[in-house]
């Protein structure tokens, strides 16, 4: 097994991300160095993209480019990198082979096996938007932009939105997120929508996109279908990006009404 990981300049990483998940769609591995960020895919030799293709998706932001030879063991050693983790005192997400959380904490558990999608709750966007859930008032339609493994629909489904739908352009994550929806007993709506090609967002009372900056503003420059929603929290922008975010959403009604910073990552809660 190859392990290929390029670092890129941090100011230019989202930008960078974006591209190299077009050509990565089962995803990345994401290491932060400070200065830089480290991206890691992972394949037999002879089946990673050409390299000259991962370079030019890094374009400007590339510093340099590494490959390691993975032992017989890296399964176990993945497994070692997605850990429980849990948020606000009151919700524990973990992976299928962790063991389970201490009865007498009275935590809500989400199990979320990540599969070949994005988001276990480790990752500092998805822990701030799983803060930003548990200061709301749950109740009502939710739902999930982006939704990877199905962390944030779980999660709304569990503290008692109802219905909840996912969204994500991906068909991994899709699956993902039914499969991880059956595990943790729960019922959602989740089909495939590319939020970039097929038109405004979908819409409900409460929102979540927990999505790279560009992506934010997208949709905030393409608007909802249907009515805007009365409470959206926006994760997954550099930190140095919320104001431009805010300021996008505020132009469509919503503004906002708290920031969550966390090593570098901001997440907003906006509301009508």
């Amino acid at each position: 097994m190859i392990r290929l990981a390029l670092h890129v300049a941090r100011d230019d990483a989202e930008l960078a991300l974006a591209e190299l998940l077009e050509l990565a769609p089962s995803g990345v591995e994401e290491v932060d160095h400070g200065e830089t960020i480290e991206y890691a895919v992972y394949g037999a030799p002879g089946e990673l993209r050409a390299l000259p293709d991962l370079r030019a998706a890094a374009g400007a932001a590339l510093v340099h480019i590494t490959t390691t030879e993975v032992g017989d063991d890296w399964d176990s050693r993945w497994r070692s990198f997605h850990r429980p983790v849990t948020i606000g005192g009151r919700l524990h997400v973990r992976p299928p082979w962790s063991e389970p959380a201490d009865e007498r904490a009275e935590l809500l558990e989400i199990v979320v096996d990540p599969g070949q999608a994005f988001g276990t709750g480790a990752h500092p966007t998805t822990r701030l938007c799983l803060e930003a859930l548990l200061a709301l008032e749950p109740g009502g339609a939710f739902m999930d932009l982006g939704c990877g493994a199905g962390v944030l629909a779980i999660a709304a489904r569990k503290l008692g939105w109802a219905p909840v739908c996912g969204v994500d352009h991906e068909h991994a994550s899709v699956q993902a997120t039914i499969d991880n929806a059956a595990v943790n007993g729960v019922q959602l709506d989740v089909r495939q929508f590319d939020l970039l090609r097929d038109g405004p967002a979908p819409s409900a009372p409460t929102v979540v996109a927990n999505l790279l900056g560009p992506l934010l503003l997208r949709i905030a420059a393409t608007g909802f279908r249907g009515q805007v929603p009365r409470t959206l929290v926006a994760g997954g922008m550099l930190e140095h990006e919320a104001d431009e975010v805010a300021a996008a959403f505020e132009a469509c009604g919503l503004r906002e009404r708290a920031r969550r910073i966390d090593s570098g990552w901001a997440a907003l809660t906006l509301g009508r």
